[in-house]
């Protein structure tokens, strides 16, 4: 029986597998103290001004919102202040000695304002410098100004770092307290690490629970902004799916309709000649293969549940009827031609029927009992469309309905298929007004 030895070699860079779970928590939290306190500590990290638009500074009256801006850096030198009397008065030792325990509690305070972690280090440091020059024996090991200071710097760092540093400066202020008063302490009238640590604990908090729930309002902003974003982006794909599948129809009619004219026009003629009838079967097969590319390209808009309509696409000359059926809806509307009627291209006469559909059907919506006017100018170089509506009545009973946002999108996007102009807002009546002017190229124009 041969008994067989293995050696077990941990690969380089894997040393931490075979360590225990205890000392691997023990290492990463080391790595987040060097992190948070350790690492650029005196970093250059400047107080920024407080933003004049947010909820609180809008309340206030317009001359003083620039002030505003600056409270911080008045909250902050109040404190200092605050500090540096605590360090004059707090000790026993008057001229000099009590002036330089003021200067040192003071100074950490405002160094939060340009270096927020190094401002931490300098007041741990203050305090057994406030302590020597203080010589006081009541309050140990942090006497009234270091007191103040170092509390108000924990607020302060907290507010400007992130919620760990906060548990990191808390609780290396605990160990330098209970260090103090178990080393030191003896011979003094009363330590006060405890109510230094309560205090801050509740601050720090406070100060914890305000980042998270900014933090959180920020992802929800982000991700609302993100959904709107979609939900434009899907808005504006269906219209233009829906435009494709318009103007797919109207082309294919046109084009079937050419191939079978192609088709029948030789037997019109008697005896054509040869050429004459190549150059007819040339037309067809040259429509019917484009009647087939274009089936192909723009069939993939259609839906699976998508119909083919039975009736032609609509175009101006069925406006009236647009009219009257709104009209039965409720909504009080005329319209005015200006002009010399003229027969347009489909796709545009197709656009602005469908333009004129939406704008009513936005104030039937949005602005209901409102009265509605539709102007149609037949005009050098174009068509322009005007539709606007009054304000809302205030007696009115029917309140505003919100709607899914696809209306101006789509209008939009039908004005750009054909380069034109459209405007949209809200007129100094109270009501709503679209324009729209749609460019038509007379066929002289084309030629040339």
């Amino acid at each position: 029986m041969t008994e067989t030895t293995q050696t077990w070699t941990t690969p380089p860079g894997d040393g931490g597998g075979s360590r225990s779970p205890e000392y691997r928590l023990a290492m990463d939290a080391l790595s987040g103290l060097r992190r948070e306190l350790f690492h650029d500590a005196f970093a250059y990290r400047p107080l920024t001004r407080t933003a004049t638009d947010g909820p609180w500074v809008r309340r206030l009256p317009a001359r003083m919102r620039p002030y505003a801006a600056r409270l911080p850096y008045a909250v902050v030198a109040a404190v200092a202040l605050l500090s540096f009397y605590g360090g004059v008065a707090g000790g026993t030792n008057d001229g000099p000695p009590a002036l330089m325990s003021g200067l040192v509690c003071a100074v950490p305070v405002l160094a939060t304002l340009v270096r927020p972690v190094g401002a931490f280090w300098m007041s741990m440091a203050a305090t057994p410098v406030v302590a020597l020059l203080g010589s006081s024996w009541g309050d140990w090991p942090w006497p009234p100004g270091a007191f103040i200071c170092h509390a108000a710097v924990m607020v302060i760092v907290a507010i400007r770092t992130r919620p760990r540093a906060a548990a990191w400066m808390w609780a290396l202020t605990a160990a330098y307290g209970f260090a103090n008063e178990s080393v030191w302490g003896a011979g003094h009238y009363g330590g006060n690490s405890s109510p230094l640590l309560v205090l801050t604990a509740f601050a720090l908090l406070v100060v914890s629970v305000w980042h998270i729930r900014r933090d959180a309002r920020r992802q929800v902003t982000a991700q609302e902004t993100v959904t709107a974003h979609e939900r434009s982006r899907r808005t504006l794909l269906e219209e233009r799916t829906t435009i494709a599948r318009e103007l797919h129809d109207v082309v294919a009619h046109h084009m079937s309709v050419v191939a079978i004219q192609a088709e029948a026009a030789p037997y019109r003629v008697e005896n054509p000649p040869e050429e004459l009838e190549r150059a007819f079967a040339t037309i067809r097969e040259n429509a019917v293969a484009a009647l087939t590319e274009l089936r192909r390209v723009l069939g993939v808009v259609r839906a699976e549940d998508y119909e083919v309509p039975d009736a032609p696409q609509p175009t101006l000359a069925d406006l009236d009827a647009l009219l009257a059926n709104v009209r039965d809806a409720g909504l009080s509307v005329e319209k005015a031609v200006t002009g010399a009627v003229r027969e347009l291209p489909p796709g545009v006469e197709l656009s602005a029927y469908r333009i004129v559909q939406e704008a009513l059907s936005n104030t039937l919506r949005h602005a209901p009992g409102a009265t509605a006017r539709v102007e149609v100018s037949y005009v050098l170089g174009g068509l322009g469309l005007r539709i606007v509506n009054g304000p809302i009545p205030e007696a009115g009973f029917v309140k505003p309905s919100p709607g899914a946002g696809h209306g101006i999108t789509g209008m939009r996007e039908r004005v750009s298929m054909l380069n034109g102009g459209m405007t949209a807002g809200p007129t100094d009546e109270g009501g709503y007004e679209v324009a729209v002017f749609l460019p038509v190229t007379a066929p002289n124009e084309g030629d040339a």
